[in-house]
């Protein structure tokens, strides 16, 4: 078992890359926020992924957050490599309002960033990525916070993923 598992579980999301016929989507659960103003994306992707190649190139990617509902999608994403894997997939590509490529419609939210940097740690290249538009379901964030019953997915080990408990914490 690799260490970096002991973080986990960790979010799950979708990285989509490229534009018009060269489009592709990759399962990705090392992406955080590194800045809120400006409001700035990380995620780590392999060089032998097939994103990879595509986000170097046309310097964007769209990170979009999936649910429960598209966990087989997710899962072909991060276990197929290809745009081929795209005719397997239930996803529908839309326009983005401020990048070329493209979001997932049926996606909670879709968050369209720009390549503001990229540095190489050891077999990954976090790329940096600038938020410059999105999208969301209006229903699935209520007065500032997720609505829980929309299953923001998390990855737990290789074919286990979870959702969130329906309940809010707080300290007393």
């Amino acid at each position: 078992m690799g260490m970096y598992r002991l973080l986990y579980p960790m979010r799950t999301y979708l990285i989509v890359s490229g534009r018009d016929e060269e489009v592709d989507v990759m399962a990705a659960d090392w992406v955080t926020v590194l800045s809120s103003r400006p409001f700035l994306i990380g995620v780590a992707i392999s060089p032998k992924r097939y994103t990879h190649g595509l986000v170097d190139r046309y310097g964007e990617f769209v990170v979009s957050v999936p649910g429960l509902d598209m966990l087989r999608d997710v899962w072909i994403a991060g276990t197929k490599s290809g745009p081929s894997k795209l005719r397997e997939m239930n996803i529908t590509l839309v326009p983005s309002k401020a990048v070329s490529t493209p979001g997932i419609k049926e996606a909670i939210a879709n968050l369209e960033c720009r390549v503001v940097d990229r540095r190489t740690y050891g077999d990954h290249t976090l790329f940096v990525g600038e938020v410059v538009g999105y999208s969301h379901r209006e229903d699935a964030f209520e007065n500032g916070r997720p609505n829980l019953r929309y299953g923001f997915l998390a990855h737990a080990s290789w074919a286990d993923f979870l959702t969130f408990e329906k309940r809010f914490y707080r300290p007393e």
